[in-house]
């Protein structure tokens, strides 16, 4: 008899010993979202327009954003209407054209940033806003494209920006980021499509 009580005694603490113990899986914090910690560098990214303002590509969220290294000397720069046609078509729909100078690719965009202006507005009537000459490649890469170059165009090249006039797409949620090949001209049913599916959602 006194086994037998000892034995219920002992399972009696056992069990409550058990109960008030907390559950570690119930403790642990519950990490936070994927998604709000892996926002992209190139939104806060300190960068000059061409007339000098200090500025960042955030300012622009919100909208659908077509990306752009430009030149002034090179054989795409006629590119330069197409995209300010795209500009005027799309741009009361929430949308523009970001256009980065640069001077990496044959030296075809030597000019100092009033000359870079000049050019734009006398030739191309450019109404889209302007950055300052930044390098796409590099050991001084700007940490915009930083954050572009690892992604894949639509001729499955990824990496170092191959020329003047490549083009990245990016949705007005910032989700969602379409990279093209310098020679894929902006008025291309894949680059409208794409800038259509950026858009605002209404």
């Amino acid at each position: 008899m006194r086994l037998a009580g000892f034995l219920s005694l002992a399972l009696l603490v056992g069990c409550s010993t058990a109960e008030s113990k907390p559950d570690k899986a119930s403790s642990k914090p519950k990490p936070a979202a994927k998604a709000a910690a892996k926002e992209r560098a190139m939104w806060t990214a300190p960068i000059k327009t061409l007339q000098g303002k200090d500025t960042k590509l955030e300012s622009f969220k919100g909208k659908a954003l077509l990306l752009v290294n430009v030149a002034s000397k090179c054989g795409l720069t006629p590119q330069y209407t197409q995209l300010e046609d795209l500009q005027k078509k799309y741009a009361d729909k929430g949308f523009t054209v970001v256009g980065f100078p640069c001077n990496q690719f044959g030296g075809q965009e030597p000019g100092s940033a009033e000359e870079i202006e000049t050019f734009c507005s006398k030739n191309y009537g450019v109404t889209f806003p302007m950055m300052e000459k930044i390098d796409v490649n590099g050991d001084k890469r700007h940490a915009i494209y930083k954050d572009l170059t690892p992604l894949t165009d639509d001729n499955g090249k990824t990496g170092d920006i191959q020329w003047n006039f490549e083009k990245f797409v990016v949705s007005s949620d910032g989700k969602t980021i379409t990279r093209f090949s310098p020679k894929t001209k902006p008025d291309d049913p894949k680059v409208i499509a794409a800038i259509e599916s950026a858009l605002p959602k209404k």
